[in-house]
């Protein structure tokens, strides 16, 4: 093959993959990203959330939107807005150790420090490159990254409802039209929440639907009353699924290994651990292989599929539990009697995410295969019409969803 032709071959594998993305000619669209935290794939177009069937039939639905491992709150926002593995963008836990930088807790000081954060959010891509980005709630957005906040941003804040979050969106579309943001970001993890407390289908979790779904109704009637539904480009999607889990669903590392030996860094559905010095070998004897409803792995040998394990925040055991399932130690509290939960292996039917969208970039009535949460990341930028930062992402799923799939 000749010098050229290589040349040009990797150009288009290097377009196709969404790390060279071409900007397209034409005007800017506004996108908004919506994520629903914890959303199932199956609640698009089940009828309890009317407004987001509606945006199902009338735009684009994934079958399901493929999650990041692990299958927990920060890590697959951050990769959302990174086109980056957990592994790679360096936010591999909801909490978890540094040995430069100490203790990491979400929503807690540490999660506003930037050095925390690897890779490159949207945000601080868009603005790069001339655009302005809002965030209402989004982790990382807290936090100086890449030498970027988004212009207009605000502490995360649980007790804010879902109506005034999408009131201040809207505020934002009606600054004018220098100040006002391309990007912006809502965050709304009341389904979360309901689910965590009582299940996933409980009279909480089922309330916070209905409350999101009037939430979509705001919004996307505030856009029709300022005359930018053929301006803004609105994705709908979730950063997981989830799945209820009974309190007695339990199995107990100390049961199979001394409690002396180890010392456990977090536990739950997935429990990461050390082995005390001069007692790897035991550890190791012991833990790493299938027990009964969950399995434990060396960091580096975690399924190939879950591209996890090589950051040296991951400790060196891994254990996964099996869906419904949770690993304990014997000193933990016990949970409560049923949870929607979280933190279940990608692969795992319960932890499928939804992705939605319409608007004038979007083609109608389409329905995608399921596809990988990096990819959201070069869609934005193709969306925003800018350069992407190198990113695991690829374009090529999302080509039959848009009006240009050049």
């Amino acid at each position: 093959m000749s010098l050229l032709l290589r040349a040009g071959v990797l150009a288009l594998l290097l377009v196709v993959q969404g790390c060279a993305t071409p900007r397209v000619p034409g005007p800017v669209p506004t996108v908004i990203l919506v994520s629903i935290d914890g959303l199932p794939a199956d609640v698009p177009a089940s009828g309890r959330m009317p407004v987001l069937d509606a945006i199902a039939r009338e735009g684009v639905q994934a079958a399901w939107l493929q999650p990041s491992y692990p299958t927990l709150t920060f890590p697959n926002h951050y990769t959302l807005v990174t086109g980056l593995s957990p592994d790679r963008h360096g936010i591999v836990n909801n909490t978890m150790n540094d040995a430069t930088l100490g203790r990491f807790v979400s929503k807690q000081a540490s999660a506003r420090d930037g050095r925390w954060w690897g890779g490159e959010p949207i945000w601080a891509t868009l603005q790069r490159q001339g655009g302005i980005a809002a965030t209402m709630f989004w982790p990382g957005s807290e936090a100086e990254i890449a030498g970027q906040r988004p212009r207009y941003w605000k502490h995360f804040d649980g007790t804010v409802s879902v109506d005034s979050r999408v009131d201040q969106v809207l505020a934002w579309l009606d600054l004018p039209p220098a100040q006002r943001p391309h990007l912006l970001t809502l965050y709304l993890e009341q389904y979360d929440v309901g689910s965590h407390a009582a299940g996933m289908h409980s009279p909480q979790a089922m309330q916070a639907l209905a409350t999101v779904d009037a939430g979509l109704g705001r919004l996307r009637e505030g856009l029709r009353t300022r005359g930018l539904d053929d301006d803004v480009d609105l994705i709908v999607l979730s950063d997981h699924g989830m799945s209820d889990v009974r309190g007695e669903n339990l199995r107990y590392l100390d049961d199979l290994v001394p409690a002396d030996a180890i010392d456990v860094e977090s536990v739950g559905q997935v429990a990461w651990l050390s082995a005390r010095p001069g007692r790897e070998a035991e550890v190791e004897r012991l833990l790493v292989r299938r027990h009964d409803h969950f399995q434990c792995w060396r960091k580096a040998e975690t399924p190939p599929e879950w591209r996890f394990g090589r950051n040296p925040r991951i400790p060196p055991i891994v254990c996964q539990a099996d869906d419904g399932w949770r690993v304990w130690l014997h000193r933990s509290p016990k949970p409560a009697p049923l949870k929607g939960e979280h933190g279940f292996a990608p692969e795992d039917v319960g932890m499928r995410a939804a992705f939605t969208a319409v608007g004038p970039s979007f083609r109608t009535g389409v329905r995608l295969p399921s596809f990988d949460n990096v990819d959201v990341y070069p869609l934005l930028a193709r969306l925003l019409r800018i350069t992407p930062a190198p990113n695991n992402g690829h374009i090529a799923p999302l080509l039959p969803a848009l009006q240009d799939a050049r």
